[in-house]
């Protein structure tokens, strides 16, 4: 039997937390959702609480207002491209183990959901700096006090359609996915699907802690 949930959602202001979050206002078992951005997402519906907070190294001031919620659907993260290795491990790695340490904390019974990524290197001593970084950050949020926590890593995502944060080369390339999803369709999930899934685990559970695209597509068809 599913009991309805309070879920935290972050990085609403990019594509993957914005459809993640427009997932959680459409769906019947979630019950309240808070948002947590740099500056304001520009929504309101009855389900939504949203909290503006510059620093997330420091929650210390916003910390209380984490209590009480069922899940956390951590959708927060930047590219690696470009970036220094010591500058990636502290907007990945370090920023993440902060945010879920403290809703950690603050909720006993809480299940996490990280958006990591097709190929992430669990043994943390890969070739790949952003699979290592990621393959760390999964293995130590398993660690922590949480009822679960559950590591997505989609592969080629597919955007809703009418959300504001689409990346702007999905205008065009946004043909070819029809294909890749009929040629190669272990490759690629939407981005409805990914939040189905998220909120699916975080209802009914899975028997995986770590999720690729075809659990992803099974998860997302259990409502």
């Amino acid at each position: 039997m599913n009991t309805k949930i309070k879920i935290i959602v972050t990085g609403a202001t990019g594509m993957v937390g914005e459809a993640v979050l427009h997932e959680c206002l459409l769906h019947p078992d979630v019950e309240q959702v808070l948002i947590i951005n740099r500056k304001p997402f520009g929504i309101k519906h009855p389900k939504l609480r949203e909290i503006i907070h510059a620093d997330f190294y420091n929650l210390s001031a916003i910390e209380a207002q984490l209590k009480g919620y069922s899940a956390c659907l951590f959708c927060l993260g930047v590219s690696s491209v470009g970036m220094k290795e010591e500058d990636y491990f502290k907007l990945t790695y370090t920023l993440t183990m902060h945010f879920a340490q403290t809703v950690a904390k603050q909720n006993s019974d809480m299940v996490f959901c990280y958006i990591s990524g097709a190929g992430t290197d669990s043994t943390e001593k890969g070739k790949q700096m952003w699979a290592r970084v990621k393959g760390k950050t999964e293995n130590d949020l398993m660690k922590l006090p949480f009822k679960s926590v559950y590591n997505f890593r989609p592969g080629i995502l597919s955007p809703t359609k009418g959300m504001k944060n689409t990346l702007s080369y999905y205008k065009y390339l946004g043909w070819l996915l029809p294909v890749i999803r009929l040629l190669a369709p272990k490759y690629i999930t939407s981005l409805k699907e990914l939040g189905l899934a998220m909120i699916h685990t975080s209802t009914k559970g899975y028997e995986k802690n770590i999720l690729e695209v075809t659990d992803i597509l099974e998860l997302s068809k259990k409502g």
